[in-house]
């Protein structure tokens, strides 16, 4: 795997520590089980897999590069280069200006850009309309276009359906950067239809099945097809592919949900006819550390901490596992953890809770510990620091990592 030039303040002296320890203890990545940080008051339970991903890694590197190579001109990012907010804020620190937001709301009109400009296109990729639109103006919009191979796959995946005269169902939030930067791609290849979870998708199963008429169809699924898209015509041959950062699983319940529908309608014969195989679309990071999640959740933690942007979609997805098993605090960085009686914390329904007394009343307790994919190892360390001050651990890190052979 490539190793990347990323600023060293994205580093850190706790995480990289258990990281280099489980790379070298299992190098071919079988072994999901959490590292354990034992200390007499608080037992730090990290999950094997979290924080950058190779996506983010190259996106920062390219963005990096950028300010470095081209100190004499304006550069421009897209939108967020991913959803970090310290990563961001630093990158707008250094000069770089955000044409839009992640809504696609414009911060600076296009045509304000030339032809001495650079503007960075994020992980997320944009949307071939954008992309055009930008390149009319001249600016340079490939040396450091930073769209995660991962994404690209997916793009190119949509494409082969396509020519197979395949429907693509996207899975994925139909306003977010990446599914409609698929979108935009895949319904000049092939009719094209976003779907955002299983309860959509048992809505089109309903079509499917002919409970549900198209004037149904159009109406739910209004703003999330391609033009001119039939249910009669187009929902008989279908393959799924996915937004990265989705729940993995949810993906293939999707899918497996829909080859049922299908298969119950044309018979195990003729499904292969019907159903496309696209689990090649599932990102491996993304993969990992959902698994990672499952793992940490099954040691029984007194509590959850998910560090990560509140608009990231994948730390979302974190957040949902864990708080299936333990109270589980969604937090952008250590200055949410108030005092020892006090955390702030997002929650799904997109606002900021104010919880007090959230460490449980014992010793050890057990802090399970994860992370987006988008998070510098450097915050998760600011994090775990900050509850170690907050009880007043008296037994250093150098004690633990010599303990436990770090």
């Amino acid at each position: 795997m490539k190793q990347f030039e990323i600023p060293a303040f994205y580093r850190s002296p706790i995480i990289s520590k258990v990281k280099a320890r489980r790379k070298l203890d299992d190098p071919r990545k079988q072994d999901f089980s959490p590292t354990r940080l034992q200390f007499p008051k608080v037992e730090f339970i990290i999950a094997r897999h979290f924080g950058f991903c190779y996506g983010v890694e190259n996106a920062i590197e390219k963005s990096y590069k950028a300010i470095q190579e081209h100190p004499d001109k304006r550069i421009f990012l897209l939108s967020q280069m991913i959803h970090n907010p310290d990563v961001n804020e630093d990158l707008s620190a250094q000069g770089i200006q955000f044409l839009q937001t992640p809504a696609g709301e414009q911060l600076i009109p296009f045509s304000e850009l030339t032809s001495n400009d650079i503007v960075i296109i994020p992980a997320f990729g944009t949307t071939v309309a954008i992309a055009e639109e930008i390149r009319a103006t001249g600016a340079n919009i490939d040396s450091y276009n930073t769209t995660c191979p991962f994404v690209e796959k997916v793009w190119n995946r949509s494409q082969k359906l396509g020519e197979t005269d395949h429907t693509v169902i996207i899975h994925g939030k139909f306003d977010h950067e990446e599914t409609r930067a698929t979108f935009s791609r895949s319904y000049q290849r092939a009719p094209s239809l976003i779907v955002k979870n299983l309860s959509e998708a048992e809505i089109l199963g309903a079509v499917i099945r002919g409970e549900k008429t198209t004037a149904e169809f159009h109406t739910y699924f209004e703003g999330k097809y391609s033009q001119g898209f039939s249910p009669e015509l187009h929902l008989n041959k279908i393959g799924v592919v996915n937004q990265t950062t989705m729940l993995a699983s949810e993906t293939q319940e999707i899918t497996d949900y829909l080859r049922g529908v299908l298969l119950q309608k044309y018979g195990e014969a003729a499904i292969k006819n019907h159903m496309a195989d696209t689990r090649d679309t599932l990102c491996y990071a993304t993969n990992d550390n959902q698994s990672s999640t499952y793992a940490l959740a099954e040691t029984v933690p007194d509590m959850a901490i998910v560090v990560g942007g509140y608009n990231s979609s994948n730390t979302t997805h974190l957040v949902e596992i864990l708080e299936q098993y333990a109270p589980t605090y969604f937090i952008k960085g250590s200055s949410e953890i108030i005092t020892k009686d006090e955390i702030h914390s997002f929650n799904i329904h997109k606002n900021i809770m104010e919880t007090r007394d959230f460490l449980p009343q014992k010793s050890p307790i057990k802090i399970a510990i994860t992370s987006g994919a988008s998070c510098p190892d450097a915050i998760v360390d600011r994090v775990i620091s900050r509850i170690l001050e907050l009880l007043e651990e008296s037994t250093s890190l150098e004690e633990v990592f010599s303990a436990q052979n770090l």
